[in-house]
């Protein structure tokens, strides 16, 4: 019977597993000391190592003739594991089995001595899907289990454990694997079942599998029913991707904003069964990778590709701004977001085009700032070919102006006058009100407004009136402690910024004399005297 690449080339001791050295060292070394823990939680990304180290430190435990801490693969109990023939080791999918029956099941269990190994060993893998009650029937058991029981957890949802769990058991965080590890490995396997593989398609199946080599080799094996050499065509037909040239093709097109040629192209992908939000998601990783080029000395440390890849990134990558580039990885984001509820993929994907071809589009459509850069992007292109750029002309004055119109150009200097800034604080001047000055009438929002400010002079400023007399504010208190007050530049500042921002206008603070006021006024026998001689 036929077995899957991933299943007959699972690695049967810790030295085979890849990319997971700083856990399979510890794991090898903890076996050899004979230093093991009672539980252990295994956390990573699918398709890491964690089920396959959970098996092999089984194996390792339990082995009658271990070497360097890992299993011999040849005694009794290690074929016996791998054969399933010893009962021992159990595994447990906590996906169907996540009652707090099952787990009682475990526990009863426990109490009974191994048969034909050192340790009974319990793998629960995806355990972050138990329920509530199971992880507290669990807790006691996994803190203080049998002498001879092992534990181990495995789960890709850490943050679904309660804490009570993660501190019981010694934790492994196993990281994604390196497309370099990958890309080896499935070459080292594709020569040993004696499939041709070019270079270039090893590293985009390493690509694709974005870190789990166990997605690594399932595409290893589709590509390889095909028969024949191994291209990246035939991979990228296997994993519905978009082709390189065809998809250098695309960012061309939305380089030069051609919308028409851009559209061609996603429809003929389209027809050629390409998944498009396969293919959105290969756009961002193409502009990620332009992003990368643009900004890295030595892109090499974070681009996984052939070196004619590299070199046509370098190209494309000089016909693109930053600001472009960061705005396509924008936009193309906020597709794939939506692509997950969509209902017509190609609508979405095709919408998506369109933006990126048409950066005022994409303003208004997402509200960001994609037609500013655009905007700013065309008038840079254009001083740099030496264009002069006109600026708008004012528009011609009417010379018939009507007399206010005119009076209040004139006074336009003043008003600009009356908004500067005013001189420094200095002692309010006495002045005295004349009968022409003009009261205030939002004294009292001023009066209200010095509640948050000042509220000592709010208090001494009740039942006063203000006056304006040019550009001067003048202040009627029959509050005798006002004139001393009123001195305290503190006082002064804060009553100053309360007529500002009532009025809008800056003035200069006075005190009005009410003992002035009758020498002001005109005398009312004089004016009867001088209208019997008129």
């Amino acid at each position: 019977m036929y077995q899957v690449l991933y299943r007959k080339w699972r690695p049967r001791a810790f030295r085979d597993v890849a990319g997971q050295e700083h856990i399979t060292s510890t794991l090898a070394n903890e076996i050899e000391s004979g230093k093991v823990s009672h539980a252990y939680l295994f956390t990573g990304s699918r398709g890491t190592g964690k089920t396959t180290c959970a098996k092999i430190f089984a194996k390792a435990v339990n082995c009658l003739n271990p070497v360097n801490g890992n299993p011999c693969n040849e005694c009794a109990v290690c074929k016996g594991i791998d054969d399933g023939s010893i009962l021992d080791v159990i595994e447990l999918d906590a996906a169907s089995n996540n009652g707090v029956d099952n787990i009682r099941d475990i526990i009863d269990e426990s109490n009974f001595t191994p048969v034909n190994a050192k340790y009974r060993v319990y793998i629960i893998d995806e355990v972050h899907m138990l329920s509530t009650g199971a992880f507290n029937a669990l807790l006691k058991t996994l803190e203080e289990p049998p002498a001879h029981v092992k534990f181990i957890l495995a789960t890709t949802e850490v943050h679904k454990i309660p804490s009570t769990i993660l501190s019981r058991c010694q934790r492994f965080d196993f990281k994604r694997i390196t497309p370099e590890a990958i890309a080896k490995r499935v070459q080292y396997v594709a020569e040993q079942e004696g499939i041709e593989i070019e270079p270039d398609a090893a590293f985009l199946i390493a690509r694709v599998a974005d870190g789990a080599l166990r997605d690594a080799l399932s595409l290893l094996d589709r590509c390889s029913g095909a028969g024949g050499k191994i291209g990246a065509d035939d991979v990228s037909a296997a994993a519905g991707l978009a082709g390189r040239e065809r998809l250098f093709s695309l960012i061309d097109a939305i380089n030069q904003k051609d919308t028409s040629q851009a559209l061609s192209i996603v429809n003929d992908l389209h027809n050629d069964s390409c998944d498009m939000e396969r293919l959105c998601s290969d756009m961002l990783n193409h502009f990620r990778n332009l992003l990368i080029v643009k900004t890295v000395k030595n892109p090499y440390e974070l681009i996984i590709c052939v070196d004619e890849d590299m070199k046509r990134y370098k190209e494309q990558t000089e016909k693109f701004k930053l600001e472009t580039i960061l705005n396509s990885l924008s936009v193309i984001e906020k597709a794939l977001v939506s692509l997950k509820n969509s209902i017509n993929k190609r609508i979405e994907t095709e919408m998506t085009v369109v933006r990126l071809c048409n950066p005022s589009v994409s303003a208004v459509a997402s509200s960001d700032n994609s037609d500013i850069i655009a905007r700013i992007e065309k008038i840079e292109e254009q001083l740099k070919n030496g264009v002069a750029i006109k600026s708008a002309e004012p528009a011609p004055a009417k010379k018939a102006a009507e007399a206010p119109a005119q009076q209040s150009v004139k006074e336009e200097p003043k008003a600009t006058e009356e908004m500067a800034p005013p001189p420094p604080p200095q002692e309010p001047l006495n002045r005295t009100a004349p009968s022409g000055d003009v009261p205030l009438g939002s004294w009292g929002d001023v009066i209200a407004s010095l509640s948050k400010s000042d509220v000592p002079l709010m208090g001494i400023l009740k039942g006063s009136s203000a006056f304006i007399r040019g550009e001067h504010l003048l202040i009627k208190c029959d509050n005798p402690t006002f004139p001393q007050f009123i001195k305290i530049p503190l006082h002064a500042s804060a009553l100053r910024e309360a007529v500002t921002k009532v009025t809008g206008q800056r003035y200069r603070l006075g005190i009005y004399r009410s003992n002035d006021a009758g020498a002001v006024k005109k005398d009312p026998l004089a004016d009867l005297i001088k209208k019997i001689n008129n």
